[in-house]
């Protein structure tokens, strides 16, 4: 199974610059998108179902801005929408489906964290979601398998970012958000995917548009693929394409050894 995620920053304009002309040649099984900045009327029948792929999407209330979407070619047993909680759901953050079978139950799932750098009001709405997002996986994890595509807003390690040592006190590489995500791994066992196949530094899938960031990668990894040990067992190649810029952000490829 083929799993991308990318980070739009809306889907329009990534479409304009050939986001689903390259996705036309991957391969993929399953698509998770972020940012996508758009409503309903923006993408039935335009960007719904690309190939043989079929969208869910989870759009928020306020117009361009946010949203997620999930695309895959297998039809779902379920698919959900929203994590239940009214704040975060008004902003369009999280997608699921599920693939259940007797005796398996797996989801896939596209999500967009909160991001905290234009101010501590948004920062503050980061903590809210990370400390409700956490028992939420927990609970999951407690009965289905699960892999959670997303962009997390977070570099987790020094590895993870050019200039971590400046940015120590910024939002994204703050110590409250890092703790979070080690508390993911150590304490619930959820897997960093993409660090179980590449332990290289310089990996980022995030660059700012100011200066020559792109140019000279000076750049984050923000964007993830999070999944529960069994699944993240079975990953085996792993891709960042950086060779066309379709957003700020580079999709991330993983393939897994199993199909839905």
């Amino acid at each position: 199974m083929r799993f991308i995620t990318a980070n739009l920053n809306g889907i329009r304009s990534a479409a304009s610059k050939g986001f689903f002309d390259w996705l036309a040649l991957q391969d993929a099984d399953a698509l998770g998108v972020q940012e996508v900045k758009a409503q309903h009327e923006h993408i039935d029948g335009i960007f719904c179902s690309p190939g043989k792929l079929k969208g869910h999407f989870h759009y928020a209330h306020k117009k361009g801005y946010s949203g997620v979407g999930l695309y895959t070619e297998e039809e779902p047993s379920d698919v959900i929408t929203g994590l239940g909680i009214e704040e975060f759901d008004h902003e369009g953050r999280w997608i699921e489906k599920r693939f259940d079978k007797p005796g398996r139950k797996l989801s896939l799932i596209s999500c967009y964290f909160p991001s905290g750098s234009s101010g501590e009001d948004r920062q503050q709405v980061k903590f809210r979601f990370l400390a409700a997002l956490h028992p939420h996986l927990q609970a999951m994890k407690a009965e289905r398998e699960f892999i959670l595509v997303a962009d997390v807003n977070i570099a987790h390690k020094e590895i993870d970012l050019k200039n971590w040592k400046g940015n120590l006190k910024n939002s994204g590489f703050l110590p409250e958000e890092r703790a979070w995500m080690t508390g993911l791994f150590e304490q619930e066992g959820l897997v960093d995917v993409f660090r179980t196949l590449n332990d290289k530094a310089e990996q980022y899938t995030w660059w700012s548009n100011r200066g020559e960031a792109y140019a000279k990668n000076v750049g984050w990894r923000l964007d993830y693929h999070l999944a529960t040990p069994g699944l993240a067992a079975l990953a085996r190649r792993e891709c960042i394409y950086t060779e066309t810029r379709f957003s700020d952000h580079a999709p991330l490829t993983i393939d897994y050894d199993f199909e839905l």
